[in-house]
């Protein structure tokens, strides 16, 4: 997760956090739809990426960082910088057609999305007919996302948390002060 994250910028905390909601970091893990791999890869992503082995935990990490960069670089300009990863991370699993969808809902209301908690109301939407069938890619399990955000943001809070632990002890044994 750490060479991954640095290959393509971004927190190895939240790679890390990806792959354990996706597979509770189980290299060989299947999903029902196919997705297989540490970071769930469908096959046609896993061959856009050039990943010839989805259970290659390798593979999987440094080819689901590439597809979470490539999300990133899919998002218009407006969005807070510091909200983008969310956003990405929501395409990640429900796809960057039905992020577009939700903002596209969101902008019909007259709400200009900047920020997940501005997002998340209309992912809910694009599993109630009255509101995906007035989108481009239509139904989507919103639900699921929701949680899915959810759950990587207290995954890597609780990262965060032991990495500041790791760190502290680390400093405490080298015999230099916290405050260096």
């Amino acid at each position: 997760f750490y060479q991954a994250s640095k290959k393509f910028g971004l927190d190895w905390k939240l790679l890390a956090s990806i792959g354990y909601q996706e597979s509770k970091w189980n290299d060989k893990a299947v999903s029902y739809t196919g997705v297989r791999g540490i970071m769930m890869l469908t096959n046609d992503t896993a061959t856009e990426l050039g990943v010839s082995n989805r259970i290659d935990p390798k593979q999987s990490i440094y080819g689901g960082a590439e597809y979470l960069d490539k999300l990133l670089k899919r998002l218009p300009l407006d969005i807070d910088e510091d909200e983008k990863i969310w956003f990405a991370v929501a395409g990640y699993n429900i796809g960057m057609g039905h992020v577009f969808d939700a903002m596209d809902l969101a902008a019909k209301d007259g709400i200009e999305v900047s920020k997940w908690i501005h997002l998340e109301p209309y992912i809910l939407r694009l599993s109630q007919s009255k509101f995906y069938k007035k989108t481009k890619y239509g139904y989507a399990r919103g639900w699921e996302t929701a949680k899915y955000i959810q759950n990587i943001r207290q995954y890597y809070d609780i990262l965060v948390f032991l990495d500041s632990q790791d760190n502290n002890k680390t400093t405490e044994e080298s015999g230099i002060p916290k405050s260096l």
